[in-house]
Order: structure tokens, then sequence, then C-alpha cells
């Protein structure tokens, strides 16, 4: 806390201290007209956390044929997903909605010595302009929330470097404390076995498979020491164990596949349509690693691996949205970030 006692009365005027809680996801463009989605794209792939390769040999490609042709298909595929009442992406809508949960619930508890705010990776609201009204506003202990379930190096890792590269322009730092990842906690879990129950609410009830759908990475960070497919791995097993299914019918795959080498197996894409030939007639897909749903699911899933499974012969397709701002996800993020704020506030 900020001790005034003894300052000068010439001293510039401090806001009061305050802890920020500041939640933060992949990003968004700023709409899908070329210019939003080349700039959007172009700070997400020149990302050395996202593509890995030198410079030297990637930005040629990315400014080249990338960033030429692949703004109009993403342009197009967002359009299908835009919020047009708010004129914002899926994931701002409801990233927007999961703060203002969050807000009402920790002030209730906290009352107004807590800030909470969002914040994306890329594209806006940054990290950087959050951290600086946080910084403005009083905030001189923060805790900082990526919200990815299962740790890896090109969502969660990336997050917390952008903190830490805000921090460094701060003249006065506020302590930052970052929340590690979520993969097995009892109420994620939980939350997730809820959303297959509303579905779903027996086993007699389920599909022939349910899809365990995680977004994808190359497969050489595995043998690099990345955690993220080992932690996908855990999750379902315990949503399996919670839901009381049979081990074969639930099944994990990863998606969104992007460049030339292999990446995690099995494709999502590929998998549902080897699990409709092999006379899976209806399958659900969940999305574990995403904590809102956003072009990924909601174009994706739903449209993409659909159209995959049904051209394959399967007969029923069912998308289980992402947690969002469901009370049960709202519950285990107000939880979350009450263990991290221990010694901070009451």
């Amino acid at each position: 806390m900020r001790d005034t006692t003894h300052m000068p009365a010439d001293h510039p005027k401090l806001p009061s201290a305050k802890v920020g809680v500041l939640i933060a996801n992949l990003g968004t463009p700023d709409g899908t007209d070329y210019w939003s989605m080349r700039r959007y794209l172009n700070e997400f792939l020149s990302d050395k956390r996202v593509i890995d390769y030198p410079a030297w040999k990637w930005q040629p490609i990315l400014q080249g044929p990338i960033l030429t042709i692949r703004p109009f298909k993403s342009g197009a595929n967002y359009r299908k997903v835009w919020n047009t009442e708010a004129d914002e992406g899926p994931l701002m809508t409801i990233t927007r909605a999961q703060a203002d949960a969050l807000r009402a619930r920790l002030e209730a508890r906290f009352g107004d010595g807590v800030m909470v705010d969002f914040a994306m990776r890329y594209g806006n609201p940054s990290t950087k302009a959050k951290l600086d009204e946080m910084v403005k506003a009083g905030c001189d202990r923060i805790v900082f929330f990526p919200l990815y379930p299962q740790y890896s190096s090109p969502t969660t890792a990336t997050a917390n470097d952008q903190v830490f590269r805000a921090l460094m322009e701060q003249a006065w730092q506020p302590s930052v404390r970052t929340v590690p990842a979520y993969f097995d906690r009892a109420s994620y879990i939980e939350a997730l076995a809820q959303s297959v129950e509303r579905v779903y609410p027996t086993e007699a009830d389920a599909p022939d498979k349910l899809v365990c759908s995680y977004h994808g990475m190359p497969q050489r960070y595995l043998t690099q020491g990345d955690p993220y497919h080992c932690q996908c791995q855990k999750t379902t097993r315990l949503l399996r164990d919670r839901l009381g299914w049979d081990e074969a019918r639930v099944v994990t795959t990863f998606q969104s596949v992007f460049g030339p080498e292999e990446w995690l197996k099995p494709y999502t894409v590929d998998e549902v349509a080897r699990l409709a030939e092999a006379g899976n007639k209806t399958i659900a897909v969940i999305a574990p690693a995403f904590s809102a749903d956003c072009l990924e699911t909601l174009e994706e899933i739903n449209e993409e691996i659909r159209e995959s499974f049904e051209e394959a012969g399967g007969e029923s397709f069912t998308y289980v949205p992402c947690l969002n701002d469901d009370e049960s996800h709202i519950d285990m993020m107000v939880d979350v970030i009450g263990e991290n704020l221990a010694g901070w506030i009451g």
C-alpha cells in the first residue's frame, strides 16, 4: 500500500492504491477488411513464440505471399461469425462479458479496491494499453490471467512475455502475479462436464464419439519440452472420468494446422472423417483449450470440421460451445483469482 503520510504538500497527487485483475486472450482483428486483417495477421504471425523460424527465412514469406493472400480468406471467414451489431469479433464480445461478470463478482467480494479489465495479446485492447491504464489508476499489484487452460509457449508464454515487455516501460513497476495453467483443476473439469451434460444428460443419450479438439502446434514443440500435448491428454482423461463414459467413446484431436511441417496428431478434420467411415454416425465436438468461442470454434469446427464428417457419411454433428461466460466458468475463474490475490487483499 502507498503511504502518503510524509509526502510534502507539493508532491504530485497519487491515486489510491488498488489491486488489478487483467484477464487476457489471444486477440481479434479490428475489422474484417483487408488492411485490418493484414495488421492483425502480421502481428500474430511475426511472434517468435508462434512461428519460431529465423526472421531472414520467415519474414519474406510472411510479408510476400501470406500477407498478400491470407487476409482475404481470413476476412471472409471472420465475416461468417462477426458480431455485426457490436462490429467486433466474437472473442471480443465474449471476453468483455467474462470481464464484466468477474468485475461484478470481485467488486461485491472485495469492494472498490480491485480493478478488473481484459486485454488481447494481438490487436486491441492491447496488453500494454491496459497495463498502463491500471498503473495510472493506482494498481500497484496486478494478477495477470491468460485464459488458456493448458500451458503452451505460443499462448501462455507469449501472453506473459507481453506483460513483462510492458513492465519494462513503467517508471514505477507494479508487482505482477501470472496465473498458471488450470488444465486439471477440478472446477474447470466440472464446468466442461456440465457443458456436455446439458446436451447429453446421460451416457445413454451420448453420441457415438465425443471429440475433444484442441488447438494444434508443431510436433517438435512436444519433443522440445512444451507440456501442452500432455496437459491436453490429461484434460480429456479427467473429463471422461468425470462424465463416467467408456474410454473408447472419448477421443483427443488437434485442429488449426498451419504450414508444411508435421503438427500434433490426429488432426481433427481428418479424424472426424475417419470416425464417420468407421461407422460412427453421431459425434459431438468440444474445444477444451478455448476459454471463449472464436473463429476456430464457430467457423472451423462448426463448418469445416462438420463438413468433413458429413461428407464422409456422418449423420449427426453437434458442437458443444466453449465455457464462455457460463456461471460455472465464472465461478472457477473467481476461485482462481481469489487464490492469486492471497496476501494482497482481504
